[in-house]
């Protein structure tokens, strides 16, 4: 067995239209529709699909609970311009810039809260 990336994650949430517009607003995301009109977040060649508490799709997790994800995404952009995007949507920042050992290595990293509480990491790898 090898894995080599992550294709795609499941996230269950509140409310999928609000929760689109805030991925959309604040990171950047794309909201696209596939299936029998299901929603998902697209970033670079991943996406997060979305399920709706209490109207999951099957397979599921089993115990699926909106609000305890802990996610987080690499950027490009410096964090600088970053806080400046959080402050500018009014989206507190909860921690950061603070230091942080990403997967391959060392990250430079603030810290958010989405609408359901999941706690979102936006980082920089340094090198």
């Amino acid at each position: 067995m090898q894995i080599e990336s992550i294709d795609h994650l499941v996230l269950t949430v509140q409310d999928i239209a609000r929760t689109c517009v805030f991925y959309e607003r604040v990171l950047g995301m794309q909201t696209v529709t596939f299936g029998d009109g299901r929603k998902a977040l697209r970033f670079g060649s991943q996406k997060i699909n979305l399920h709706e508490v209490g109207k999951e799709f099957e397979p599921k997790a089993l115990k699926p609970v909106a609000g305890s994800a802990d996610l987080c995404f690499l950027t490009p952009l410096p964090l600088d311009q970053v806080i400046e995007h959080f402050r500018a949507c009014a989206v507190p920042i909860i921690e950061g810039p603070v230091r942080r050992t990403g997967a391959t290595g060392t990250l430079l990293s603030v810290y958010i809260r989405d609408l359901d509480g999941n706690l979102i990491e936006v980082a920089n790898a340094i090198a």
